[in-house]
């Protein structure tokens, strides 16, 4: 068994937030939604490995009533601290906060915590 995507929400008409904080910020490709699950609106997103292979899959789905998830998140690997830090930097410079308070709190890994146009938690992990 394996993770096939992971799904966060964001409410009606957020999809140019996602496309910012998912594609500008993170660097994932925005890949098309099949077309029976288009008008639902959202958003899909990948980041590939260097193989070309799919490493992670994102889902935004919109939706009504929304509210953040500030505790539950995704968490995303990336090959190692200067790229860690290369993509906090990427996310700062796109105006999103970088919270790197737990940054050596997780044996094995540095990480830290930003949070998505719509205040959804996001985790970004190095070993």
């Amino acid at each position: 068994m394996r993770l096939h995507h992971v799904q966060v929400a964001c409410p009606p008409g957020g999809e140019a937030a996602a496309r910012r904080f998912w594609v500008d910020g993170l660097g994932l490709s925005e890949v098309e939604k099949p077309a029976t699950l288009r008008g639902r609106g959202g958003a899909w997103f990948r980041a590939y490995d260097g193989a070309g292979s799919v490493a992670a899959e994102v889902h935004v789905g919109v939706e009504a009533g929304f509210v953040p998830a500030r505790r539950a998140h995704p968490a995303l690997e990336v090959a190692d601290v200067d790229e860690l830090d290369a993509v906090a930097a990427r996310l700062e410079a796109a105006g999103f906060a970088v919270d790197r308070s737990e940054r050596d709190t997780f044996p094995g890994y540095v990480r830290f915590h930003t949070f998505d146009g719509h205040g959804n938690r996001v985790e970004i992990v190095s070993p």
